[in-house]
This record gives structure tokens, C-alpha cells and sequence, in this order.
């Protein structure tokens, strides 16, 4: 063992041990600057080698994902996913490399500095404490006096022992010194060998790695060899092909959309066509249309969702378009819109045509065909309490087309039969079929409102009015009297001419409807909701003053195909029948729709209305009384719905000077408020005593009112404010009326806020 400062040096303290110790103090401090550096560096180097694997990460993430990307191609995926997982474990041996380095540099040296060197340089700073009070001391006892015996002897024992306590410490820092001298060796060394025992394993875990790699890299590589000259053989056939298909003539050439009749995607006719909007601006776009399935639909890009602009062909015509500026034009009218279209030639015009042609007689084949099917099948029957627990079941919250579907007789077309009808008039309460519902469009919207089960919204009410009636209860009501007059109904199969004759008859002329019952209960003395009210009957007899209408009207005994209607030797069935007159018939029919108001009776309402009641009509001993009115005062958000339906006029006043806004207001029928003011109900319409539907609300304390009257002001005024471009109304505004209209179907038990003593029910 090497010693840096001999101990028997240090006790003589003399020129010679201070000049080492100055040497030694010295290339301590050296030694602690350069450690603490590698120190830094090491910990630079592991941070950068930490980011490096992150960054490596990183790569592999990406390359992963291309080998996901190329999932369809095997060999990119399997050779991408063997590299990112051998790149992976390479990771892994950086990692575990960084780790042994901050073990073996970075932890181990810091120790090192930590203990050893601040052992060393506490020592230091006692030494040099000792050292000046050794100095301090030698001073004193030379200048301690002759002649005072007592500061000599002081003098001479704090010398004495500040000696004894420079040689202990002088001593240990000696000790310190060669300790620190002898370990920083070791320490150094013993890090470093770590550090590149570290390396050594790394690169043996590579090299075992990729020697495993190694031929099935090589093997690879002989692929890619194949690869190649097989790209190149590819590229010089498609340079051929090119090359072939750049020496034709595309002068004469047109763009054709691509027809397959027979395609199994059901895909008639596709390709490129401009479209007019239906905006105030009239733009054209161009975009991709196709005819399928009976339908004609178009996108904007291939993986949008067709945009459908013809339900069925069944009910649309086309036809060309010549009074337009541009060029190549066609329309597609339907019965409830049309759509302008532009072919980029007259050959392709002509091709588009014939192929909407083509498919609208393809769609009736088709259908009829399966009508036939359909109308061969057994019938299916059902209890009524079967019935009873379907339209439970469908008020459940399930979609529009099973709701309704549920209810009896609802199964087929309410005028041929047809299953599974997919259409209803919300006016009359039925389901049609497709083909049904084109000629009920036809008779205009006084006589038939037709919408779709599946296309169109419903609110709450309406699927409720639908619920309360359906076929069954119409047709008992539009063909009382079918049977008895000999009049045959078409079938799914039937054609579409004899279908239209018999639904006019049906619907526009009421051949079938039975004639009112004129009861003295009809004279208008007993009030609403009395014993007598309840006796009309849902199911007539037979009407007597049918025939002398019908012979009014042109003398239609005979329509249709033969056999649809006879009356043998030209004479009414019902000639023979006392006759009413008009005022009574009008009198008895406006009296029991306005009774049937009151009580909530949709089927004798359907009824009355079918009869020929007005349904304006105003009970003169009542105030001038509307069914609509009555209606509010029923309590019923369903019935007020199917009179308005039916044409009832919501702003029509009584003798006092109110409307129904006024009646439901003052009542506290929530419901019927919002229905009314959804409506166009005159929400500043003034009484008798001057007070619109707001100041009575006020007056009543009702809250929920109160609100929707000031919202439909406020909506009113911004509608007005915007002017004719404006929007449609506050967007706000329209939630909330949403909301209480499907609280009011619902839930109307949440809207009562007071009841009046003359009111029957409630919403």
C-alpha cells in the first residue's frame, strides 16, 4: 500500500508535511470536479439513450401499424411484424443497458463523492481549525511574561493540550487521506468494469438475437429478388396495355352510366347527372344517381348514404324537360315533389328515361306478383283480447309502423287488402299500401292527408288518433253499406283504375256510408254528455237519402269494371226510403259529432263527419259551441287533434268571443294549448271582455301557459323581425313546444295545475 502523507510527518508538522498535504488537498479537489463531470455525462447519456428507445418505440408503433395496413397482403404483414418484434426486444437490452449504467457510473460514483470526499473534507476543516489554535497557542506562551509566574504556567498547559489535540486530529486527517487515496482506485475501476460488463452483455444478446434472425432475413431477400423480377415483368405488360389503349379513338366516345338489369345488388341503371336544388337559388350539382330496388337514389361520394328521391317508382312519372335553359333535361314527378335532372347528351337522356320507364313497369310487375302470393295465403284471426293486449303493447314506446300495425284490422290495406301497408291518412285514420296511398294523395288533402309509417316523424297525438281508430273502424263507418249495395272491393292483385274508382266512391262520393239517425236526443236540449247523447249508434242504417245525392251528382249507378256496383233496373236501393231535409240532415250529423267531441268518441266522430257533418259547425243554444270547442272541454289532446285534421278551424270563435285558445286557456289544458299555437292559433284574439288567452293564463296563475303563450309571442316577433328570408322560428321555442306536446300525450297528469268545477276531465 502506497501512502500519500507519512504519519510521522504529520506529528512534527513540518515544512515537508504541509507541502503534501497541499498536494493531496489539491488533486482531491481535481478528483471531485472530474467525477462530478463523468457524473453529469453519464446521466446526459442515459437520458439521450432513454429518448433514443422512445423514439425506437415510437417506429415500431408505426410499423405495426403499416403491418395492420397491409393485413390483406401476408408477406408485408408477416415480415413487417417479425422485424417490429425483434426491434421490440432489441429495445428491451437497451433498456435493461441504461438501467446497469445508472447503476454501475452514475449511482456508484455518486457515493463515492457523497461520503468519501465530504468524509475527507470535514477532516480538512478541522485540521485547519486545530492548526490556528496550535498557532494561537505557541503565540501566547511566547509572549508570556517572566516575572508573572501564573500566565507562564496558563501559557505552557493550554500549549500543551491544544498539541495533544493537534496530533489526534492531524492523525485521523492523515488517515483520511491515504483511506481516500487507496478506495478512489477501487471505486473508479470497479464502476467502470460494471459499465463494460453491462456493454458486453448487450451485444451478446444482439448478436444471439440476429444470429436467429439471420436466415430468415436471408431468406426474405431471396423473395424480394423474385419480387422484383416479377414488378418488372407486370410493369411492362400494363406498358403494353397502355400503350394498346392510347392508340384508340375517343372522338366519338361518350361517358355511359353503367345498366345491369339483372344485377344481383339490385342496381338498374348508375352513373353522373346533374341535379337542380330546390332552394330559391336553383344550383346545380352534379352527382352520382342510381336506380335500385324500385327506388331512385343518388350520392355525393361512394361512401355517403344514398339519398333516396323517389320512395317507389310506383308512384312517380318522367318525362323530358324542354322548357328549361339547359339542355338534356328530364323530371321525375312524384305526388309529393319533383326532381329536375340533366343528362350530359341526348342519347344519355333518352337511356336515363327509358330506364325510370323500364323500372316503374318492373315495380308494379313485381308487386302484383307478390300480391298474389299474399292474397292466396290463410288469414290470420285474433280474439279481441289478443287485439287489446297488441295495442297495449304497442303504446310502448315502439316505432311508428308497429304501433299502428298493431291494431285491428291494421294488418292490411284499409281499401284492397294489400299486407303489411307501410302508408296511413291521418286524417281518416287507416294504413295503405303503397299503391293506395298514390291515388288518396290524388283526392287532394281536404279529402285524404297520406303519410309514411316509416319515413316521415309522428307526433305522440297523431300515433294516438291513429291508435283510437283504424280500419276496422272506418270501414264500418265508409262501407256500412258496401255489402247491401253489391259493390265489390278490389283486391291487392286488382287493377290500379278499378282501385281509384272504388276509393273515390268510397271517400269522395260516400256511396257506402250509412244514412244519420235522426233521434229526438238531436234537437240540442239536453246538455253535453247526457243519457240521450250516448244512444246514437256507431253503425247507422242503411241511408235513404243516398240515392237522390247520387243521382244529383250524375247518376252514378254503375263505375268501374263490370260487377263492381248493380242496381237492377237502374232503381236506387234506398228510393223507396223516407227522405230528410238538408238542414235536418246537416243538424243531426253537426249534433252528434258535436256530442262525440265531448266524449272523447273518435269512431262516432269519424262517423258524423263521414255522414256530412261541418265540422265548424256552432250549437246556436250553446253559445255557438264548435265540436272543437267541445272537444277542449272534453279534455281530449287526441280528439282536438282529428278535428283539426279534418279541417276544424282553431281560430273560430263563439258568441262570446272566444276560440278554442280561449277555452283551453281558461280550462288549464296545457296540451291543447301548445296543439292550438303549433296550429296558428290567434294568440291576440279578444274576448267580450277584452282579455286575449295571455291575460286570462295570468289571471289563473298557470304557469306552463303563461310560458308558452310569451314564447310564441317572442317567436312571433322574431319571425317578423327576419322577414320573408328569415328562419322558421326560434329554435328554443320549438324544443319546449316539443316537449310539452310529448308531455301532454304522455304524461298530461304533469300539466294539471288547477281544475275547474264545470270541467270533465282532464288532457
Amino acid at each position: 500500500m502506497r501512502v500519500a502523507v507519512d504519519f510521522e510527518e504529520c506529528l512534527k508538522d513540518s515544512p515537508r508535511f504541509r507541502a503534501a498535504l497541499e498536494d493531496v488537498e489539491g488533486d482531491v479537489s481535481e478528483l471531485e470536479l472530474k467525477l462530478d463531470k463523468l457524473v453529469k455525462l453519464c446521466i446526459a447519456m442515459i437520458d439521450t439513450g432513454k429518448a433514443f428507445c422512445g423514439a425506437n418505440k415510437q417506429f415500431i408503433h408505426g410499423l405495426r401499424d403499416l403491418a395492420h395496413y397491409s393485413s390483406k397482403d401476408d408477406l408485408v404483414e408477416g415480415n413487417l411484424t417479425k422485424f417490429s418484434d425483434s426491434l421490440e426486444e432489441m429495445i428491451n437490452y437497451h433498456t435493461i443497458l441504461f438501467d446497469q449504467t445508472q447503476r454501475s457510473i452514475k449511482a456508484q460514483l455518486q457515493m463515492f463523492v457523497k461520503e468519501d470526499i465530504r468524509k475527507f473534507k470535514e477532516a480538512k476543516k478541522q485540521f485547519e481549525k486545530v492548526s490556528e489554535e496550535k498557532e494561537s497557542a505557541l503565540c501566547r506562551n511566547a509572549q508570556a511574561p517572566r516575572n508573572k509566574p501564573h500566565e507562564v504556567e496558563e501559557a505552557t498547559n493550554i500549549l500543551t493540550a491544544t498539541r495533544k489535540c493537534f496530533r489526534h486530529i492531524t492523525l485521523d486527517y492523515v488517515l483520511q487521506i491515504n483511506v481516500l487515496q487507496s478506495k478512489r482506485r477501487s471505486e473508479i475501476l470497479k464502476s467502470m468494469l460494471s459499465f463494460m460488463c453491462a456493454h458486453l452483455a448487450f451485444f451478446h444478446q444482439g448478436y444471439d438475437l440476429f444470429s436467429e434472425l439471420g436466415p430468415y432475413m436471408k431468406e426474405l431477400g431471396t423473395q424480394l429478388d423474385r419480387l422484383a423480377l416479377d414488378a418488372a415483368r407486370e410493369k411492362k405488360e400494363m406498358e403494353q396495355r397502355h400503350s394498346t389503349i392510347q392508340q384508340k379513338d375517343f372522338s366519338s366516345d361518350e361517358m355511359r352510366p353503367e345498366s345491369s338489369v339483372d344485377a344481383v345488388s339490385g342496381i338498374v341503371m348508375e352513373g353522373d347527372l346533374f341535379k337542380r336544388a330546390s332552394n330559391a337559388f336553383k344550383t346545380w350539382n352534379r352527382r352520382w344517381f342510381s336506380i335500385q330496388n324500385n327506388q331512385l337514389v343518388y350520392q355525393k361520394k361512394f361512401r355517403d348514404a344514398p339519398t333516396v328521391v323517389v320512395e317507389d317508382l310506383r308512384l312517380c312519372t318522367v318525362k323530358p324537360s324542354e322548357e328549361l335553359e339547359r339542355r338534356f333535361c328530364f323530371e321525375v314527378v312524384s305526388p309529393t315533389k319533383s326532381c329536375i335532372l340533366q343528362a350530359d347528351s341526348e342519347k344519355l337522356r333518352q337511356e336515363w328515361v327509358q330506364a325510370v320507364q323500364t323500372s316503374i313497369a318492373s315495380a308494379y310487375r313485381e308487386k302484383g306478383e307478390e300480391a298474389e302470393v299474399e292474397r292466396k295465403r290463410p288469414p290470420s284471426t285474433g280474439s279481441p283480447e289478443s287485439s287489446q293486449e297488441s295495442r297495449e303493447k304497442s303504446l310502448k314506446g315502439e316505432g311508428s309502423l308497429q304501433r299502428v300495425q298493431a291494431i285491428a284490422g291494421n294488418g292490411g290495406c284499409c281499401d284492397c287488402g294489400q299486407p303489411d301497408p307501410r302508408w296511413a291518412s291521418i286524417n281518416l285514420g287507416i294504413t295503405l299500401c303503397i299503391e293506395c296511398s298514390g291515388i288518396h294523395r290524388s283526392l287532394g288533402v281536404h279529402f285524404s292527408k297520406v303519410r309514411s309509417l316509416t319515413l316521415d316523424s309522428w307526433e305522440p297525438e297523431l300515433l294516438k288518433l291513429m291508435c283510437e281508430l283504424g280500419n276496422g273502424v272506418i270501414n264500418r263507418v265508409y262501407e256500412a253499406n258496401r255489402e247491401k249495395m253489391g259493390a265489390r272491393k278490389p283486391h291487392p292483385g286488382s287493377p290500379r283504375q278499378e282501385k281509384e274508382q272504388y276509393i273515390r266512391a268510397k271517400y269522395v262520393d260516400r256511396r257506402f256510408v250509412g244514412r244519420p239517425a235522426l233521434t229526438p236526443s238531436q234537437g240540442g236540449e239536453e246538455p253535453p254528455g247526457s243519457p240521450q247523447e250516448s244512444a246514437a249508434p256507431l253503425e247507422a242504417s242503411p241511408s235513404s237519402d243516398q240515392a237522390p245525392q247520387e243521382s244529383q251528382e250524375g247518376g252514378r249507378e254503375g263505375f268501374g269494371p263490370a260487377g263492381l256496383l248493380h242496381q237492377p233496373g237502374g232503381e236506387s236501393q234506398a228510393a223507396s226510403a223516407p227522405t230528410a231535409s238538408p238542414d235536418g240532415r246537416l243538424r243531426a250529423t253537426g249534433l252528434q259529432l258535436y256530442q262525440a267531441a265531448y266524449q272523447k268518441s273518435l269512431p262516432r266522430m269519424a262517423e258524423a263527419l263521414a255522414q256530412g257533418a261541418d265540422v265548424n259547425w256552432g250549437q246556436r243554444e250553446k253559445d255557438g259551441f264548435t265540436p272543437l270547442v267541445q272537444a277542449v272541454r272534453g279534455g281530449s289532446l287526441v280528439t282536438c287533434e282529428f278535428l283539426l285534421q279534418n279541417g276544424a278551424n282553431v281560430n273560430l270563435r263563439d258568441t262570446r268571443g272566444r276560440g278554442p285558445l280561449h277555452h283551453a286557456t281558461i280550462l288549464g289544458h296545457t296540451g291543447q294549448v301548445c296543439l292550438f299555437l303549433k296550429r296558428g292559433a290567434d294568440q291576440h284574439a279578444r274576448d267580450e271582455d277584452g282579455k286575449e288567452p295571455l291575460d286570462v293564463a295570468i289571471e289563473a296563475a298557470n304557469a306552463d301557459i303563461v310560458t308558452l303563450l310569451r314564447l310564441a309571442r317572442m317567436n312571433e316577433e322574431m319571425r317578423e323581425s327576419e322577414g320573408f328570408y328569415g328562419q322558421p322560428g326560434d329554435e328554443t321555442y320549438q324544443d319546449i313546444f316539443r316537449d310539452f306536446s310529448q308531455m301532454a300525450s304522455h304524461h298530461p297528469e304533469k300539466l294539471k295545475r288547477f281544475q275547474p268545477r264545470d270541467t270533465p276531465g282532464g288532457e
